[in-house]
């Protein structure tokens, strides 16, 4: 029964937080945007204590429940781990193993020393959250995509307009390549030993290790009925029942429940470690039983409704029709997201999870290939630009590294200013009148002026109040001026209000 209840819980979240990922849409974000904020590194470095203090009890009172319900880093380790199990004589593969301890604590302390140092491309690699954000959102989010435009062609077809096709592109190469790595080294890993990413390398699994160790709910195994049978041992997927000494490595418990279902024998029971002794008598088992089922039906209840948000209106923006062979501009300072403050508040607090990059409707985020800031996202205009009504990356980021409270302060953000370049204009280059961006400019921030003021036929030239420029990049991306805009966007390191 409470296997049942794990596993359903489980798939809940690891579905929802997925398809956080996945909707190109960002309607999911209205009702189930808060399972990324529970996630343990996101509320930490958000500094949402009570998101914090809330896992640690959590794992005080009932083990390492986050791991196995709540992170969907370690469900799909659990989804991989069930499908190698399926294979014929595979049901039963896993043996106990002695904790590498050394290799756990050195990594958590490689870690701490890497969110203090600022080294934030280390802490993206290892944070679970992070690690599989990164592989939604370039590994299964294309594929989601493709079969939403599928779809779409074959609605057309028959008259419906339910669907509608979205581009598929790989926004950043290095980043893609990382991803499939982290697919395949954790792939591999879950199909032959479980949970061994969790109990090994993740430094979160290591530090909530420290805490279920004194929790107060936990698989014990009952000496006097065990058969050394062995089939929990083997049924462990954190290799950490020990049946010589008939003890479990509670920090490298998960509890999924799997030893529970496994055992025939009714050796081993969920109950409360301050217990002297088992009850004997039937009647008292049986009211013992169910007061492990109502605790952990308690945890079910908080879990599901208890962190339930209000739901608020959302504008869905259809994007812009697709620019080719436009190359992106060489910007000596990177454009950062509206609301991200400045480049050293957005790189203490951005996880790189990728969750903005996936629900940006204009793909003007992607994440960045360069070394100091890997995989945190960054604006480019390529492909579309910042739109004023839009501030659906501040809405989704779970840690508060992009911070914005009304669409008031989104189209008061300056991230950059505009910056033109004469010789690559198409009135300079070609001749002819255009204006594109002074037209399309959302705060007037371009003006066109005469060459020669004297002269009515003179080319007009566009001229940027960088005052009021707040670098939404509609100039660069509509400006038709080829491979290379003629006006683009230079970042600022602090963001201000203009």
């Amino acid at each position: 029964m409470l296997r049942k209840i794990r596993q359903t819980l489980a798939i809940v979240f690891f579905a929802m937080v997925t398809l956080l990922f996945l909707d190109f849409t960002g309607t999911l974000h209205v009702w189930f945007g808060w399972m990324a904020e529970i996630q343990f590194l996101p509320a930490l470095l958000a500094l949402n204590i009570g998101v914090v203090v809330f896992l640690l009890l959590l794992t005080l009172l009932f083990g390492r429940i986050y791991c196995s319900i709540i992170c969907p880093l370690g469900v799909f380790q659990d989804v991989v781990s069930w499908i190698s199990g399926k294979r014929k004589g595979k049901k039963h593969r896993f043996a106990y193993s002695p904790a590498l301890t050394w290799l756990r604590y050195a990594v958590l302390v490689l870690f701490v020393i890497a969110c203090i140092a600022g080294i934030n491309s280390f802490v993206a690699l290892l944070a679970p959250y992070s690690s599989y954000g990164r592989m939604a959102s370039n590994l299964f989010a294309p594929l989601w995509q493709w079969g939403n435009n599928v779809l779409a062609y074959l609605a057309e077809r028959v008259g419906s307009y339910a669907f509608y096709e979205t581009e598929v592109w790989i926004k950043s190469l290095p980043t893609f390549i990382l991803a499939l790595i982290t697919f395949v080294v954790i792939g591999v890993l879950a199909w032959h030993n479980g949970r061994t990413y969790c109990n090994t390398v993740c430094p979160v699994g290591t530090l909530l290790g420290v805490v279920s160790r004194f929790s107060l709910y936990r698989p014990v195994i009952d000496v006097e009925q065990c058969k050394n049978c062995r089939l929990c041992a083997k049924k462990c997927k954190s290799a950490c029942i020990d049946l010589e000494k008939h003890q479990i490595d509670y920090s490298r418990c998960v509890a999924c429940m799997d030893c529970l279902d496994a055992c025939k024998h009714g050796a081993i029971h969920y109950e409360n470690r301050f217990r002297q002794e088992r009850e004997t008598n039937t009647g008292n088992s049986k009211e013992a039983s169910d007061s492990s089922r109502r605790s952990f039906l308690t945890l079910a209840t908080t879990l599901t409704v208890g962190s339930v948000l209000k739901a608020k209106e959302k504008k869905v923006d259809g994007g812009l029709a697709p620019i080719i062979d436009k190359k992106k501009p060489e910007r000596q300072t990177p454009i950062l997201p509206p609301g991200a403050g400045d480049k050293r508040h957005f790189a203490q607090h951005c996880t790189a999870c990728q969750l903005c990059v996936s629900e940006c409707p204009n793909g003007v985020l992607r994440p960045s290939a360069n070394l100091t800031t890997f995989m945190q996202p960054q604006m480019s205009y390529e492909r579309g630009y910042c739109r004023p009504e839009c501030m659906r990356c501040a809405e989704v980021c779970p840690t508060g590294a992009i911070s914005l409270n009304t669409l008031a302060d989104k189209v008061s953000t300056q991230v950059g200013h505009a910056v033109f370049v004469k010789e690559l204009c198409v009135v300079q280059r070609d001749g002819v009148s255009c204006g594109n961006c002074a037209r399309h400019c959302p705060t007037g921030s371009i003006q066109m002026v005469a060459e020669n003021p004297d002269d009515p036929e003179s080319p007009r030239y566009p001229v940027v109040n960088v005052e009021t420029c707040i670098g939404c990049g509609a100039c660069e991306n509509l400006c038709p001026s080829r491979p290379y805009s003629a006006i683009y966007v230079e970042g600022h390191e602090r963001q201000r209000l203009v």
